[in-house]
C-alpha cells in the first residue's frame, strides 16, 4: 500500500472527504460508487465495479487479483493460451 501523507478527520456523522487528488487518481466522479471492505485491521475503500473488466457481464463474477473476472472471459482466457 502506498501512503498518501493525507490525515482526515471523521466528522460527526461519521463521514470523511476524499482529497481531490486521490479522487482524480482512482477516477472517482461525483456520485460514484464506493466500496468499503475491511482487510485486518485496515479499511480499504475501491471505486465500485459491479461487472467483468472485460465484457461488462454482471452475473457468474468471479475475483481475481481484486478484479472482477465473468466465467465466459475465464473460459476465453484459457483458450487463448
Amino acid at each position: 500500500m502506498k501512503s498518501t501523507g493525507v490525515v482526515r478527520r471523521v466528522d460527526e456523522l461519521g463521514r470523511i472527504v476524499l482529497p481531490i487528488e486521490i479522487r482524480k487518481m482512482m477516477d472517482i466522479s461525483v456520485k460514484d460508487a464506493v466500496e468499503i471492505f475491511t482487510d485486518g485491521d485496515r479499511i480499504v475503500l475501491q471505486k465500485y465495479h459491479p461487472a467483468c473488466i472485460f465484457c461488462g457481464e454482471v452475473d457468474g463474477i468471479t475475483y481475481y487479483n481484486d478484479k472482477r473476472i465473468c466465467q465466459k472471459c475465464i473460459e476465453k482466457i484459457k483458450f487463448a493460451f
